[in-house]
């Protein structure tokens, strides 16, 4: 019987009392690594009654001694870096260097973390009036609910978490259920570090759980990253009940080829962008958009490029490109199915491959279809797979003008090695990341991540700067001191 997962809540781990656990399977092997609980209500309450409690001597700590918590955090992460790593592509699937680079991606939110003393620095003004100062300070909001997604177990609870605590705020997390290992090793290490009780929680579980973080008053900011149905949903709901929230969604991230575009490090880049990580990213190119004659270049050396890639256990050296998530391979058939059933045509068929050793595995190949129709199932589908997507247009403009109809707005990339156009595509792309000759537009800790349209909702997204203003409130003092001094002068 595999282990039973735990709930962190002030201080201690606890066993849930929930009626229900789930398993968590190696998408590889369909090996049972743990069972998670769905945690009731109810823990969700205590949870937030600990954090609340915690919160007002977490937030007189001063900032310079509430970094040294995190300092420490970063050094045992590093010392449990393969541990982090290894544990990543067990339950979800990528290969080991992309879970390495994870995790490396949340050491560096730790890090721009720990400069809060600087971050979270206010404004003054002097003399506002004669004798009157003003100024402007941020304060912590209070309970910071993190809801958390499957694809980036290790680094997405740190595009927030850190930052939450450097302002001050207590935090629950919630993990994806359906990979919810890593961040039990990840609250060990804050374990270690030392946290003041209630500080930091943790509970698993599904639906009903993140409705009662939704719901709960005492919790005052929400995050969440998801399908853009449930972020819709997280931010309805958890905005009606007064919380701040950052939701982000999905995304059908298109890149445009032009012709004139370095054939072969733009065929690699494009490749790694929509088939590492088994196409399971925010930011995995979806569609390819080709100008002018680009589609005769790249499209054969994309093919060649993909087919050679192989695909298998994460953990086993020489593999590119590891199993989707869950079982949905029938899904992602079935609409690689509709497109060609609307017109699109097959230039690489990933579908029902046989991987050596690892028959129950979640396994599809790289899969590129061409000849997408505007507005069909395959151009405006998330399908969170291996596919690639290839549409023709004749100019830089119309490639645009197709960026910018679709209903998402997380990334879009240009390959060109033209200046003019990529300042024009810099300037009129619609989306919230954008990337010139680069094929996953990720921005670093010190930036935010941002996303437009239905790819976010929200106001402050992850992330560096935009990260401490959402964790903070800001508080104007206008003052004006009268005494024996101003009466003589």
């Amino acid at each position: 019987m595999a282990e039973k997962l735990l709930n962190y809540v002030n201080g201690a781990w606890r066993e849930s009392a929930a009626e229900r656990y789930l398993d968590v399977p190696n998408p590889a092997t369909a090996e049972v690594l743990a069972r998670t609980p769905l945690s009731p209500p109810a823990e969700v309450d205590e949870a937030a009654r600990m954090a609340a409690e915690a919160f007002p001597a977490w937030r007189r700590t001063p900032a310079p001694a509430r970094i040294q918590y995190l300092f420490k955090l970063k050094m045992l992460m590093e010392e449990h870096f393969e541990d982090l790593a290894r544990s990543i592509t067990l339950e979800n699937g990528k290969i080991l260097d992309d879970a390495r680079g994870e995790m490396r991606r949340a050491i560096e939110n730790v890090e721009v973390a720990c400069g809060i003393p600087m971050l979270m620095l206010g404004d003054f003004a002097e003399d506002v009036a004669r004798g009157v100062d003003e100024y402007m300070i941020r304060q912590p909001v209070g309970v910071a609910a993190i809801i958390c997604p499957f694809n980036f177990p290790g680094m997405i609870p740190f595009w927030y978490l850190p930052y939450a605590l450097a302002c001050g705020n207590t935090v629950i997390v919630k993990p994806s259920e359906r990979c919810p290992i890593t961040l039990q090793k990840v609250f060990r290490l804050l374990e270690e570090v030392g946290f003041p009780p209630g500080v930091v929680n943790l509970v698993n579980g599904g639906a009903d759980t993140v409705n009662a973080l939704l719901d709960h008053p005492a919790i005052a900011a929400v995050t969440f990253v998801g399908s853009t149905a449930v972020a819709r949903h997280v931010y309805a709901r958890a905005s009606a009940n007064g919380k701040r929230v950052q939701a982000q969604g999905g995304a059908k991230n298109p890149i445009i080829l032009l012709p004139d575009a370095d054939v072969e490090l733009t065929t690699s880049i494009v490749t790694d962008s929509a088939f590492g990580n088994a196409g399971q990213r925010c930011l995995a190119a979806s569609l390819a958009i080709t100008v002018a004659d680009a589609d005769r270049i790249f499209v054969p050396a994309l093919a060649e490029y993909a087919g050679s890639r192989v695909v298998g256990n994460g953990l086993e050296q020489g593999v590119h490109m590891g199993p989707v998530i869950t079982p949905q391979e029938e899904r992602i058939e079935g609409l690689i199915q509709q497109g060609l059933d609307e017109g699109a045509e097959l230039v690489l068929d990933g579908r029902g491959p046989t991987i050596p050793g690892y028959a129950q595995g979640n396994f599809l190949r790289p899969t590129i279809i061409s000849d997408i129709p505007v507005g069909g199932t395959l151009a405006k589908t998330e399908l969170f797979g291996p596919v690639l997507g290839i549409m023709r247009v004749d100019t830089v403009e119309d490639a645009i003008r197709l960026v910018n109809s679709g209903e998402y707005g997380n990334m879009a990339c240009v390959f060109t090695s033209s200046g003019a156009a990529a300042r024009k595509f810099r300037y009129e792309a619609d989306a919230g990341n954008i990337g010139i000759n680069i094929g996953v537009a990720a921005p670093m800790a010190f930036f935010p991540f941002s996303g437009w349209k239905n790819s976010f909702f929200g106001t402050l997204h992850a992330q560096g700067k935009h990260a401490v203003e959402f964790f903070t409130q800001t508080k104007v003092v206008v003052e004006r001191w009268l005494g024996t001094w101003e009466r003589k002068f």
